[in-house]
């Protein structure tokens, strides 16, 4: 391929493209195949298909471990980079096949990539004064295997502008699913929360959007500490339990970044395990069942908090609609409605008509196809960078 055949591409109306996703929940690869016309507000897309393609045995691990503060090696970090993509191609070839579609058919792919640490905040490091962020999965890897053109890495274009590089997600948001009639806010669930508002009198400039605080990482690590299991399916075990006050006042008062002003973002280096170990031990009475109904409760907390001190004085949300594996817990999803009342309604992100759990890997989808259409795709307001800009490597085949 050429940069004449890239023009082409850009200047192609109808593409065929694959998003991929695999986010702090460390759950798989999320795959979402789509064929999108347009770009920019006039963008249209019609899901082809999506799977979730599952983390080879004890990847996961090796991953938490490398995403640790303090931990890892760079011999591990070195070979993931590499390793990811080959779990990523899998997985494209795996939809594929699903989908009856011949790879050859694909025009692009957007991949997120692993974030492996992600320290958006300016520190002085030799002297000099910058923010830093790390996802591996190289999309070249991608490329040069599958002779796609891959467009990758998109949280770093923003950061080196000062920004948070996240949420990414607002800006697509914006194009597909804002509203003339409607104050809306689309909360996604997954390892964090974050959560982005369209004001129905806004433009894109306009958008609030941040990182909440915990989103699943928290219960996922509470239910494997307590029931052995990599997460609640469903919320079961939180709805056999009940909130431990004193434990969630405990939570609260630990957390300073759910206080912390926007524009914001936050990750495992923050909600991993070393969030609760100093709390095992003063609260080792509480039951299991109690422990994860009250973490639960507590990543409802910092989403609502959020909304009330940051977004409600300039936006009162009519509409709530919720993603991500969290989308799937019951008891968190009642208790999203508790919090907000009668006054918000809070529903599953599939009444806008897209899967819930392909949300994100759609997401970053049509962001490469913005990318590729020459579109900036990062709101300054919501990363807090200094200009608008375009994100992602272009990676050749």
């Amino acid at each position: 391929m050429n940069l004449a055949s890239i023009e082409k591409l850009s200047r192609k109306n109808k593409k065929i493209v694959i998003g991929l996703m695999s986010g702090t929940s460390l759950d798989g690869v999320d795959a979402a195949l789509l064929k999108i016309s347009g770009s920019g507000t006039n963008t249209k897309i019609n899901q082809l298909g999506f799977i979730t393609y599952p983390f080879p045995s004890g990847l996961k691990e090796l991953l938490m471990e490398n995403s640790t503060p303090n931990s890892g090696n760079v011999t591990d970090i070195c070979r993931l980079n590499f390793l990811i993509p080959l779990v990523y191609i899998d997985a494209i070839t795996a939809l594929c096949s699903k989908c009856k579609i011949h790879l050859s058919n694909i025009d692009l792919i957007g991949s997120h990539g692993q974030t492996i640490h992600h320290l958006p905040k300016k520190e002085n490091f030799f002297g000099y004064s910058f923010g830093s962020t790390l996802q591996i999965g190289d999309p070249s890897v991608i490329a040069k295997r599958t002779g796609i053109l891959t467009i990758g890495d998109f949280r770093t274009g923003d950061v080196a502008l000062n920004g948070q590089g996240a949420p990414l997600v607002p800006y697509f948001d914006f194009i597909l699913f804002h509203s003339n009639e409607v104050n809306r806010a689309l909360l996604n669930i997954g390892g964090i929360s974050n959560i982005t508002v369209l004001n129905k009198n806004g433009t894109a400039k306009e958008v609030i959007a941040f990182d909440t605080g915990p989103g699943n990482m928290m219960i996922d690590i509470a239910a494997k500490k307590f029931f052995n299991t990599d997460f609640d399916e469903g919320g079961r075990i939180a709805l056999s339990g009940n909130v431990n006050d004193e434990l969630l006042n405990a939570l609260i008062h630990k957390d300073n970044f759910i206080e912390r002003e926007i524009p914001k973002s936050t990750g495992r280096e923050y909600y991993g395990k070393e969030f609760l170990m100093s709390l095992y031990k003063k609260f080792k009475k509480v039951a299991g069942e109690d422990w994860i109904a009250t973490v639960t409760v507590f990543t409802v907390y910092a989403v609502f908090k959020n909304y009330e001190k940051f977004v409600k004085s300039e936006t009162k949300i009519e509409e709530l609609f919720v993603s991500g594996g969290g989308a799937r817990n019951k008891y968190l999803m009642r208790s999203l409605k508790k919090y907000f009342g009668k006054t918000v309604h809070v529903s599953n992100v599939k009444s806008l008509g897209i899967s819930p759990d392909a949300k994100e890997a759609i997401c970053f989808a049509v962001l490469a196809n913005e990318t590729i259409s020459g579109n900036p795709s990062n709101i300054p307001r919501v990363t807090g960078a200094s200009k608008a800009t375009i994100l992602g490597k272009i990676c050749l085949p």
